[in-house]
């Protein structure tokens, strides 16, 4: 007989965990762990790197059956409980799919997206009235990175209207909150500044929503590219023997200028 995979990773998870130093692990402890083995993940789909995509998603497989064990140990839950709590709300969430709320059920018409989104809203205000959770902005986990935080925020507050009509306006709103970072500059109140760039950063995020881009996304690709045209300048001053830190301002912008094009030209 061969056992599920399921079957088969709870065993081995609850083998490891009577090894040094997991048995030590607790829930709080593996969350960082399981925040890099995600940004992993990532970045195996960012570089389209499918061999290594799998790979990744073992190892995120792996944190929710570790997860599972600790549950199991400490009698709150199990990964039999996990699945199906996954599956009752995925049903209750989509009565698009699941007609009746049954699993079998079939829909008789396909549903139009604005209907789904209508649906998924007032089934997340059920959810949300239930925990006692009134406010629109109640569930947006705190323990979000600070990017798709204030974009999940400003996605739920468009739902009521409370948004700018076009990416136009908060362009404009952005050009305002610069003016307004460079007055607290003026002031050299570190406090005043830090909010001012703030709001500025949070504008930003703005943006990119209203152009259907994720700022997260966005900014990692700004970064790489940033790091591709960087290791082009150490290359560069390598190969002259001229350390970077003994170049001034200008040369350095004229090496940058060159890394650039050298980056340019392999796209």
């Amino acid at each position: 007989m061969q056992w599920p995979i399921c079957c088969v990773l709870c065993s081995v998870c609850a083998t490891r965990r009577q090894a040094v130093p997991d048995i030590r692990q607790d829930f709080k402890s593996i969350v960082p762990s399981t925040l890099e083995e995600c940004y992993e993940l990532a970045q195996a789909i960012e570089h389209e790197d499918y061999p290594h995509m799998a790979e990744e998603l073992g190892d995120v497989l792996f944190q929710v059956v570790f997860y599972a064990q600790l549950g199991s140990e400490q009698s709150l839950f199990s990964f039999n409980t996990i699945v199906a709590t996954l599956v009752e709300k995925l049903v209750r969430r989509h009565p698009h799919v699941f007609a009746g709320g049954a699993i079998e059920g079939v829909v008789p018409r396909r549903a139009t997206v604005d209907d789904v989104k209508q649906s998924w809203e007032a089934i997340k205000q059920l959810e949300r009235d239930g925990k006692d959770q009134s406010g629109i902005l109640a569930d947006v986990p705190v323990a979000l990175p600070a990017l798709p935080r204030a974009q999940k925020l400003q996605k739920r507050v468009a739902l009521v209207n409370f948004d700018w009509p076009d990416s136009g306006a908060v362009l404009d709103k952005l050009q305002e909150e610069i003016d307004e970072l460079r007055q607290a500059l003026a002031t050299q109140s570190e406090s005043e500044v830090a909010e001012e760039m703030g709001d500025v950063l949070f504008t930003c995020v703005n943006l990119a929503r209203h152009l259907g881009l994720d700022a997260e996304t966005s900014l990692r690709n700004a970064s790489g590219k940033f790091e591709q045209r960087f290791a082009n300048m150490e290359a560069m001053a390598a190969a002259d023997n001229t350390p970077l830190a003994g170049m001034d301002e200008e040369q350095l912008d004229d090496l940058w200028k060159q890394a650039k094009r050298v980056d340019m030209s392999l796209k």
